[in-house]
């Protein structure tokens, strides 16, 4: 459970930083996360993971990240609203602002969309993240998978 809490965890976090969320538009963030957990789970294995089972653990890093991702995003979001508020405040005081960007602008700063936000971003997250992470677990059994050994010279 350790490797995938730990994969979950690298999901999670790094799908909710702002700016460093981008690169999760090609689920790199996601499919990494559950190489990662398979790289663990490989490392206190006492025998060789196979493909179903480094899909197993990817799926599980993708599900605790999906919730992960909802808790990260809530707490950022509380930090950054403040810095967010100001700059809509400077957006809304310009001069030459279209009516249609100032109405957009007065509908996202609405606090009320916040929670459909996460609810949304949360079953988006917990479609996509258990998938892509499962392919991430078993492209990792592929690469991390088991030992071969040298050949012995006679």
């Amino acid at each position: 459970m350790q490797p995938a809490l730990l994969g979950g965890l690298f999901i999670g976090v790094l799908s909710a930083l702002p700016f460093v969320n981008i690169a999760n538009c090609c689920c790199l963030w996601i499919i990494t996360g559950g190489m990662l957990a398979v790289y663990i789970a490989r490392q206190d294995a006492p025998r060789p993971l196979g493909l179903v089972e480094g899909a197993r653990i990817g799926f599980r890093a993708g599900v605790i990240g999906a919730c992960v991702w909802l808790v990260a995003a809530m707490a950022l979001d509380v930090v950054v609203a403040p810095l967010q508020r100001s700059a809509e405040l400077m957006l809304r005081n310009a001069a030459d602002m279209p009516p249609d960007v100032r109405d957009l602008l007065d509908r996202m700063g609405n606090g009320a969309s916040a929670p459909m936000r996460f609810a949304i971003g949360f079953l988006i997250q917990l479609l996509i993240a258990p998938l892509f992470s499962a392919l991430g677990g078993l492209i990792g059994a592929a690469v991390f998978g088991p030992d071969v050994p040298a050949p012995s010279e006679s």
